[in-house]
């Protein structure tokens, strides 16, 4: 028994369970590209599947809608594949376990790909369909949209002939999207020097915190896990002399991290007379580890109160304390690199003088992990004014000069300019008001969508953003509104027959 069969609409919902049958996290996308080709290939539509893995796939129009303007409808095929702490799922390898509660669709221990499986589900369905009035659709599905819209980057628009653009890349039902912050990504690498040193070994790991999507959710100021380790270990270094053996934390640049977690050696400790004690002997061990807890647990609940209204689960963890040889980054660069994570700014920079309640300028430190000698920080700006994003581009340029990392700036995307004339919306708008009774509210958003980048591909792309009700994208915790996808489902037919 398939565990959507019972939801409505049903050709929808058999469309996404069969997405979440097949592993499509970002960078992990060659298996959904493939299944979507087949499909087109099953129905004999055509389609045009690129080196890159977009795929586009056309559906003539219905009888009588052939003098009609083609829309294009477009989504995107990666998902931020994330999941809880122990587990048992290999997201590179493994189908999503989905979990229906009431109204709301879930995944077991993960995240659901609601962003953006549902665009994928509807556009099939619809393409799948008969018995409904439409134009030319022109399906769009691009790769690797959650790791800088790497896909729309390199998507070669020549097959298409719409001039109109519904991309279905929204979270809240009823809000047209009509303009969106330009962003891009940040690596910091930082290379060092590693040696052998003897001392107590252990494992610190700061966890339990919310996350979310680093454009809808950061106005939430919920805690960052690598910023918070980075306060951690700084907090360490002023009672020890430590070394860094590991760090890692986070999954994507563009998802808040909840969990960051370093190994660490510790040599020396700071002894009530405040003189540094080599850590020599059973005792000195245990006196070391109480004072390593002593400081962690401070600082835990510290964070508690901070916290306590916006990210009241965070934890801060020790484990794993034992005396060893451990191959450790030299201590200088292990202070200067404590030092870069903990100076790293988070969250938001300035809110819009225009849009009253609308963040202006963000960045978020999403992932760190050690390879090598190397560690390397991916953090993703946003700025809905290309001025104060390079300006802050330049920020993270000199904490890196300071510290002697590298820097590297990749997926960088237009935002998307408000456009006062669109003949779209203005369609759009009547037929959910017809529909619904009620007007839609137009919106622009701090998270980027890819329609800045494919408008800037096809000249004259009239562009809204539209999607269902889903909460806690890019988290364990994400899901999605089953009536509110129906309700978006509807309205997508009933937009299709008065375009």
């Amino acid at each position: 028994m398939r565990a959507l069969e019972h939801l409505e609409p049903k050709n929808v919902f058999y469309f996404f369970e069969e997405i979440c049958r097949i592993p499509h996290g970002s960078g992990n996308t060659e298996g959904i590209s493939n299944y979507l080709a087949e499909f087109a290939r099953e129905r004999k539509l055509e389609y045009y599947q690129d080196e890159a893995g977009n795929v586009i796939i056309i559906k003539e129009a219905s009888a009588g809608y052939e003098n009609h303007a083609p829309v294009m409808l477009q989504g995107h095929m990666d998902m931020v594949a994330v999941k809880e702490p122990g587990a048992p799922i290999d997201m590179e390898k493994d189908g999503l376990k989905l979990v229906v509660d009431g109204d709301r669709l879930m995944a077991d221990g993960t995240s659901l790909g609601g962003d953006d499986g549902i665009a994928v589900a509807y556009g099939l369905a619809l393409l799948d369909g008969t018995g409904y009035k439409h134009p030319r659709i022109e399906l769009v599905i691009t790769v690797d949209e959650e790791v800088g819209m790497d896909g729309a980057r390199a998507l070669d628009v020549t097959p298409l002939k719409a001039k109109q653009l519904v991309n279905l890349d929204s979270e809240e039902e009823g809000i047209f999207l009509s303009s969106c912050a330009g962003g891009a990504r940040v690596d910091l690498h930082f290379d060092s020097e590693i040696s052998i040193q003897r001392g107590v070994s252990c494992e610190i790991n700061v966890c339990g915190l919310q996350g979310g999507h680093s454009g809808e959710e950061i106005h939430r100021e919920r805690g960052n896990a690598i910023c918070l380790l980075g306060r951690t270990l700084n907090r360490l270094l002023e009672k020890m002399e430590l070394y860094l053996v590991d760090v890692k934390g986070g999954v994507a640049d563009n998802a808040i991290p909840v969990q960051a977690k370093a190994k660490i050696l510790i040599t020396k400790y700071e002894k009530e007379d405040g003189l540094l004690q080599a850590v020599r002997g059973e005792d000195m061990e245990k006196e070391c580890i109480l004072l390593l807890k002593t400081v962690c647990e401070k600082l835990d609940q510290e964070l508690k109160i901070e916290l306590a209204d916006k990210d009241s689960g965070v934890r801060i963890e020790v484990s794993t304390c034992k005396t060893e040889d451990e191959e450790v980054i030299d201590r200088e660069e292990s202070k200067i690199l404590i030092s870069l994570i903990n100076s790293l700014p988070y969250g938001v920079q300035a809110m819009s003088r225009d849009m009253p309640g609308m963040v202006e300028t963000s960045l978020n430190p999403g992932q760190i992990f050690m390879e090598g000698k190397r560690v390397s920080i991916g953090i993703s700006v946003r700025s809905a004014l290309e001025s104060a994003k390079i300006a802050l581009i330049g920020r993270l340029e000199s904490l890196a000069y300071l510290a002697g990392a590298d820097m590297e700036v990749t997926g960088v995307y237009p935002g998307w300019a408000y456009r006062k004339d669109s003949p779209l919306r203005s369609r759009m708008v009547e037929v959910y008001k017809n529909l619904y009774q009620k007007e839609p509210e137009i919106r622009a958003i701090h998270a980027g969508v890819e329609c800045g980048l494919l408008a800037d591909k096809i000249s004259g792309l009239d562009c809204v953003s539209i999607g269902p009700d889903m909460k806690n994208i890019h988290t364990a915790k994400e899901e999605l509104s089953i009536s509110s996808a129906g309700r978006v489902w509807n309205y997508l037919i009933q937009l299709l027959e008065e375009l």
